[in-house]
Formats: C-alpha cells, structure tokens, sequence
C-alpha cells in the first residue's frame, strides 16, 4: 500500500524545533565519540535514554505516552523493559486500560515496529494506607502488586551500578512504593520519575495529575528513591495536529482514532516523565528539592516538594514541548518511511 507523507505540519515554531532537535542529535553523538565508555549523563538528570525503562501507567488513550515509547523502542533510542498498566479514580476499569495498550503494541506490531514488551496488568492497585504511627514507612502493610513485583525483580536483572532501571509513571505512585515495602534493596537499582503534580512559589506540589490518587505513596516514594518529578508539562495536542499527515498503516490508524480523544489539558501530556529520560535536550530546566513530611492522615495530595540546593529529590520546572513534537514525527518518519 502506498503510504502517505507524514512530514510536521510546516509551521515556524515545529521547524525550529527540528533544526533544534537535529543540533541536541548532533551533540549527543559528538558526546559519545569524546567519552566513549564513560557514564556522563546526557542531559541534566542523572540518568538519560541509555538507562532501561519500565513504563507505568492506567489508560491508553488520553496522552501520547505509550506512542512515544513504542517508536522510541523500535528506533534502538530506549530499551522498554515493560509496561505495567492500571487502574486509577480517572481510568478505573483496568479491562479497558489493558486492552488499549494492548491494541496499541498489536497496531504497533503489525506495522512493523519491533522490540516492544508485553503489558503487565495490575489486578489490585488500591492506594496505601498510612500507618497507625503516622511516621514510619516500614510499618506499611504492602501487598504483592504484580507492578511491584516486576519492578523488583527486573530491577535485580536489568540495573547496573552506574545504569539504574528508570521506573516512568503516569499514574498513581503505588507500585513503586510497594516495590520498595517488598525489597528495600530496590531503591539502590531504581530511579523514578513521575509526570504529577503542579508548580507554585517554593517548589511543586504531589497533587493534580496522579498526585491526588495515593498520598501515601508519594511520600514513601519521594523520601526513599532517587525522585525526579516533572510537573513542567506542554500542549499535547501540538504534537498531531493534522492526523491525515500520519502514516497509512495500522499504528497510524490506531493514532488517528486516538486523536480526538486526546486530553486538551496541558497537565494531562504524561508523556513528559519519559521524555524527561528518553530525550537528550527536553529538560530545560531542573532544580534541587526536598520532600516536606510528615503528611496528615486526611491529606489529599503528597508532600510538598520545596526547594532546597542540597535536597535529594529533583523537580523538572521547564520542558521542550516543541522539541518532543519534532522528534514524535522524526521516528513517525524513519519508521515508516522505507
């Protein structure tokens, strides 16, 4: 079948991006060349597109997230370890969420697209409760999630000591909290970064998106592992403006159906937490934070993450909307374009 062009819509604001996008490409590959063998970190986090990634995240059809990973997997850009998909108070029906990322890798599939996992379904996904002390995280009654279990167990096989796994969520911090409940040891082999919460004055907060949905387990998150949170989101809708520019195939009809589904709140783009990983140049800024604690038992959102040079945590304050699109269409292109 003849497939159609997939070049950007050609706007000012997108070529910018591209020729931006094409200079980050560039440096990256002169970085390799002069540091051959070494671990120098690719952007301004510790951790970049060389690290393996488990993906976390409920439904399949609000952002771009899982669409990102898949190209990104196919073009040998990340290693996509998994996707742990479940349910939250906004996608609570866990049948659906699973079958929409599962007909998202089948599309992907059978247009050709290659090194992309399975799903892992989360069956049972409450939130944690808080212990009766109120204090401490180790007298949390876990339980054996199947995303919890995963991440313990690919993170002993996967993890190097200077290459963590990058546990990326899009949803509610719980499996990862739980990881750590089942295995402490696990922290010293993870790394999360969360697209969640909003930022204010001194910091950001563990609130709206994906913040709200287990308290808890933000703050067991965010004072045990190495934290990242990025809560510095742009206009997904950007990213396929046009849909009859997409690719003639099954992965571009599944992404054309998607289209209009697509949230049109900027604070909905969970995409951001992979990209953050995944795309040399996206994170434009970042600043060190510490988590406030301890947490109210009534308490709605997380900790507050509050600016501190010497805290532990790291919270991503601007991103490169404009430069994700580009490289969304990039891989559209070097994928389908043979």
């Amino acid at each position: 079948m003849k497939r159609r062009s997939i070049a950007p819509v050609a706007a000012t604001r997108v070529f910018r991006a591209v020729r931006a996008l094409t200079l980050a490409l560039a440096v990256v590959g002169c970085t390799e060349q002069l540091d051959a063998g070494r671990t120098r970190p690719h952007g301004l986090l510790p951790v970049d597109e060389r690290n393996p990634i488990i993906l976390l995240n409920d439904g399949a059809k609000d952002n771009w997230a899982g669409e990102y990973a898949v190209l990104l997997a196919n073009a040998g850009a990340i290693d996509l370890a998994a996707i742990v998909v479940s349910a939250s108070p906004a996608w609570p029906k866990i049948e659906d969420n699973v079958d929409g990322f599962t007909e998202l890798l089948r599309h992907a599939r059978d247009s050709g697209l290659k090194n992309l996992p399975e799903t892992t379904t989360n069956s049972f996904n409450s939130p944690l409760k808080m212990p009766d002390s109120g204090k401490e995280v180790e007298d949390t009654s876990p339980y054996r999630s199947a995303g919890a279990v995963l991440i313990k167990e690919l993170s002993a096989e996967l993890a190097l000591p200077y290459r963590p796994v990058v546990v990326v969520t899009g949803g509610a911090l719980t499996d990862v909290a739980n990881a750590y409940l089942l295995d402490p040891t696990v922290v010293d082999r993870v790394v999360v970064i969360s697209s969640l919460g909003a930022l204010d004055a001194t910091g950001a907060a563990m609130a709206m998106p994906n913040g709200e949905m287990d308290p808890w387990a933000d703050l067991i998150v965010a004072t045990k592992f190495r934290y990242i949170q990025v809560s510095a989101y742009y206009d997904q809708l950007a990213d396929v403006p046009d849909p009859t520019l997409l690719p003639m195939n099954p992965f571009g009809d599944w992404m054309r159906d998607k289209q209009p589904r697509i949230f049109d709140i900027a604070v909905a783009s969970d995409q951001v937490a992979l990209l953050a990983a995944a795309l040399p140049g996206f994170v434009e800024q970042v600043q060190q934070v510490s988590a406030i604690v301890p947490l109210a038992a009534n308490s709605s959102s997380g900790p507050h993450l509050t600016a501190n040079p010497n805290g532990p945590a790291q919270l991503v304050t601007d991103t490169a909307g404009a430069l994700a699109s580009a490289r969304l269409w990039q891989l559209l292109k070097s994928a389908f374009s043979k």
